[in-house]
């Protein structure tokens, strides 16, 4: 692990799990899940695996601050903005440019992992695979539903498959296939191999020296908006994939809470000042005004001092569009 560095991914601006996070304060800075910044969190599961002057996090030119604040262990100068949003594609290209040279390893920072020692295990492994061969080693995770909202890879051909529909995730689950949890490992040379054959358009980010506000604000600008999945995943022929168990989860919306807070004997979920009367299966959480619900049910119902959420369950993954 030697020449390992790692590269934290943090620029979600906050919209599925709005108002409690905010373009300000977007998912990455929560502490709702495990008493920790669900990013603190992320460079934690590291230890041992990488010392901090080799941990980097791209994120945006708005929370280069607030994530130097999160993380004071970090060199200032690992701490990158981007001048404007441009999705995964350009923050794995800009990563591999601050990192430089060795195995490098991209990692989500709104992500849940429960099982540390187990993680670092899998990443272990991933940094002995992309040690030896030319390929990225992408981490996949069993699956325990057919989701919609993940990728999915094929362990046996190497295959990797974007955000399937309802039919074809329960057809990938059938098939043995699993969760793209978004981590992936490589030498830099392979990564910048990859996007010179796949995302050409990308490529210059990968050399780019001294990444000033000037130098990135003028690269971004003509940069095509896409996922690192979709530039470059997805084309590749076969990636290698070592499989992990432990205990990840998206925790992709509110319906997280479900999972991970205690429930009522009606199946609600309340934290904060929340009075519930023949309400069922709703999740409340009163951050500011007291809330009250009576005669409910499947609600996602939320207040923060300036912001109240209301929201069907099975809603949920439409959150994008109040931000439209």
């Amino acid at each position: 692990m030697h020449d390992f560095k790692a590269i934290i991914l943090a620029g979600g601006s906050g919209e599925r799990f709005w108002p409690l996070s905010t373009p300000e304060r977007p998912k990455q800075f929560l502490n709702v899940f495990g008493g920790e910044s669900l990013m603190r969190q992320a460079f934690t599961r590291l230890a041992g695996l990488v010392e901090p002057e080799n941990v980097f996090v791209v994120t945006s030119a708005a929370l280069v601050g607030a994530t130097r604040r999160e993380l004071p262990e970090l060199p200032r100068s690992n701490v990158i903005g981007e001048p404007m949003r441009r999705d995964t594609g350009a923050a794995v290209a800009l990563g591999v440019a601050v990192a430089g040279s060795g195995t490098l390893g991209f990692f989500p920072a709104d992500q849940l992992v429960g099982r540390p020692k187990d993680f670092r295990r899998a990443v272990s492994r991933a940094v002995a695979t992309a040690a030896r061969r030319d390929t990225i080693v992408t981490i996949g995770v069993r699956p325990t539903y057919p989701a919609t909202g993940f990728g999915y890879v094929n362990p046996v051909l190497g295959t990797f498959v974007e955000k399937p529909d309802a039919r074809k995730a329960a057809r990938y689950l059938r098939q043995g296939f699993l969760w793209n949890a978004g981590m992936f490992i490589a030498r830099s040379e392979v990564f910048r191999t990859a996007f010179a054959s796949h995302a050409p358009l990308l490529l210059p980010l990968t050399n780019l020296r001294k990444p000033t506000a000037r130098r990135l604000a003028a690269a971004y600008e003509s940069l095509p908006r896409i996922s690192f999945d979709y530039a470059v995943m997805e084309k590749l022929p076969r990636v290698a994939v070592v499989k992990g168990d432990f205990g990840w989860d998206d925790v992709g919306s509110y319906s997280a809470f479900d999972k991970y807070f205690p429930h009522d004997s009606r199946g609600n979920v309340r934290e904060g000042p929340c009075t519930v009367v023949e309400a069922d299966d709703n999740i409340c959480v009163a951050r500011s005004a007291r809330i009250s619900l009576l005669g409910v049910k499947n609600l996602v119902v939320v207040t923060t001092p300036d912001s109240v959420l209301v929201a069907d369950k099975s809603r949920l993954t439409e959150m994008k569009r109040l931000f439209a």
